[in-house]
């Protein structure tokens, strides 16, 4: 069988993040191990994808995964197999989804996807907020009775009903109501089927309420972009509350849009803790005319928002193609490396581009990958606008990993096999009778599944030599107790205004890169930039996801390059200062030799091990760049 080339975390966030129950109904049942998984993966391929591997193809599969030369998205790698799949089909499995806050159905349409463990981008500029409804003030009141007008299910369907009840009620009857959350489990209850645990009714009843004071707010007004942030905001606390997803967002508006440039400027202080449920970018289509208050977050007094180039994505796939445009995109998703149109969802792979061996080896675990998101995109979905959208444009990104870990040599590899996988789409889809796709590849922040292997994550550099990795868990998930019990330091949470959320805890792991690996310090700003740039025209049709590290002194000669270089080049890009960024718990934080070395010494390595995890299913994107800069 093939080994694992496991990293120093990679067994732990294996098992934290992808590893299920092998009894799904029995809470003490044994967990799997990883050629388990991959087994649960192959096998579901077959039934639940209906592709038609055979047995050289899949002895191929379960060789590449195993290696890590590639791997299935992490939604795949926990869903995959399960009865959730059966049920929900295509959302279960799709990493991104963007939404365009025009209607009132944005709202209750992102909640749905991210109770379903999807990232969602939404889009409020004012040219779409402004067509939504004068809003009306009502009453909405909570009653622990039977007699209240609306009792909530206790279900993801019954928790969005009572969201669209608030909004019809605030944008459409002007009629309050009574609700009664008398039905909805206990905290603590293990969910079946997706997994994790019941938040119990006050999460949801407190973001209710919260949602209904903003709209209050407004009355005989318009909302303004920054009342659809929060309000989305609290949607993705009341997500986060069941400790199973985290609640991925991002919010794209305006860029001369002041209150939106402020909403995570906490030097200015009154910034609610909701407001760490996003990141924040601007839609920028032309560099020069972006106001000079965009740089005010860059000087470490708040968060450095993101910059989106909707113009330029629509126009080309690779930079200089205009054969594949996609003229109808709207938003992105939370790591910005998939531009998407409205109510759209799309997949993810990744390869991991250091363990590959050869030019012929990397277009055929490309081809391997695709093929499996390829089918996966023709289930069915219980959101009509959705499925419509999904079927026609048969979205996908396939990323590469590792990219500043790889050789030059492997890295050459990249445009040609870009144009055999084109090829290789025009020829399968033909075969299938499905539409071609229209992207295919992309570069994300691969988040914990580069952890696996302990390659560089995405097209970024090593954050430093030996550094603290934090990853986050659910305070109830018995890994805690096998951290603790293998001396790694754990900490609750801190939440914005300094208090501490014992929902969650932080874990701090020593991790040392290979010597010769490229590093965040002995990488200039426009160094990392010119790697975007190269990759979005070697690889990614789709965007490439990078969260530039900086120093303060280099923001002349970064507005400069960007200047010349932004509008025709960069789909997306967003920043973070390598120090002094002002984070508490930030995901990585550098030490010395010495440090790392003391604190390894008093650690035990977790290699293996039976706890089971609760999933955090969008942690491919929580490396630090995605969900939360």
């Amino acid at each position: 069988m093939t080994k694992t080339p496991w990293g120093p975390i990679g067994y732990i966030t294996y098992k934290r993040t992808y590893s299920r129950r092998l009894n799904e109904d029995d809470v003490n049942s044994p967990v799997e191990e990883f050629d388990g998984t991959i087994d649960r993966v192959l096998n579901a391929c077959k039934t639940q994808l209906q592709i038609p591997f055979t047995k050289e193809e899949e002895d191929f599969a379960r060789e590449v995964l195993l290696g890590l030369e590639g791997t299935v998205a992490g939604r795949f790698l926990w869903q995959l197999g399960t009865k959730t799949v059966d049920k929900l089909g295509l959302p279960s499995l799709q990493n991104c989804a963007a939404t365009v806050v025009d209607s009132p159905r944005a709202f209750t349409w992102a909640m749905d996807l991210l109770m379903l463990g999807s990232g969602v981008g939404y889009n409020i500029q004012r040219e779409y907020v402004y067509q939504l409804p004068k809003v009306k003030k009502v009453v909405i009141e909570r009653k622990d009775t039977k007699d209240a007008d609306f009792i909530v299910p206790d279900s993801r369907e019954g928790w969005v009903e009572l969201l669209d009840r608030t909004l019809k009620a605030h944008f459409k009857t002007g009629k309050g109501f009574t609700y009664s959350p008398i039905l909805i489990r206990n905290k603590g209850t293990p969910i079946k089927g997706f997994g994790g645990t019941a938040s119990g009714p006050e999460d949801l009843c407190y973001g209710i309420g919260e949602i209904h004071k903003v709209l209050n707010s407004r009355a005989g007004k318009k909302l303004r972009p920054i009342d659809c942030l929060d309000i989305m905001n609290i949607i993705g606390m009341v997500v986060v509350a069941g400790n199973v997803r985290r609640s991925a967002q991002i919010a794209l508006g305006d860029p001369d849009d002041l209150q939106f440039l402020n909403a995570k400027r906490w030097d200015l202080g009154n910034i609610p803790n909701w407001r760490s449920m996003s990141n924040n970018s601007v839609i920028c289509n032309d560099f020069n005319l972006l106001p000079v208050q965009f740089w005010d977050g860059y000087n470490g007094n708040g968060e450095p928002y993101g910059l989106v180039n909707l113009g330029l994505a629509k126009r080309v796939g690779r930079l200089g193609e205009t054969q594949y445009p996609d003229p109808d995109i709207v938003a992105t998703n939370p790591c910005s490396e998939q531009t998407l149109q409205n109510f759209e969802t799309c997949c993810l792979a990744e390869i991991f581009l250091p363990n590959i061996s050869s030019k012929e080896r990397l277009l055929e675990v490309a081809k391997l990958l695709y093929r499996i998101n390829k089918h996966s995109l023709r289930l069915d979905c219980h959101l009509p606008e959705t499925k419509e959208v999904v079927h026609k444009n048969m979205r996908m990104g396939i990323g590469v990993t590792g990219y500043l870990q790889a050789t030059e040599e492997q890295r050459s590899w990249l445009s040609d096999t870009y144009k055999a996988l084109r090829q290789h789409d025009k020829e399968y889809s033909k075969k299938m009778g499905w539409p071609t796709s229209i992207k295919i590849c992309t570069v994300k922040p691969s988040g914990s599944l580069s952890l696996l292997p302990n390659v560089t994550p995405g097209c970024h550099p090593a954050y430093a030599q030996y550094y603290i990795r934090r990853i986050r868990i659910s305070s109830s998930s018995p890994l805690v107790d096998v951290c603790r019990s293998h001396g790694y330091d754990i900490e609750y949470q801190k939440q914005f205004d300094g208090t501490e959320d014992r929902s969650t805890v932080v874990v701090s792991f020593p991790v040392s890169v290979p010597e010769g690996t490229k590093l965040a310090k002995d990488m200039s700003a426009v160094e990392q930039l010119e790697i975007v740039k190269r990759l979005q025209s070697e690889w990614s049709d789709n965007a490439v996801s990078v969260t530039v590290y900086y120093k303060k002194e280099e923001l002349t000669t970064i507005r400069e390059w960007l200047s010349k270089n932004y509008n025709n080049s960069l789909k997306a890009v967003s920043f973070l200062l390598h120090n002094e960024h002002g984070f508490q718990q930030a995901p990585y934080e550098e030490i010395s030799k010495e440090k790392f070395e003391e604190i390894s010494a008093r650690v035990k390595p977790i290699t293996s091990g039976t706890a089971f995890v609760e999933i955090d299913v969008n942690s491919d994107c929580d490396a630090g760049f995605c969900p939360i800069r």
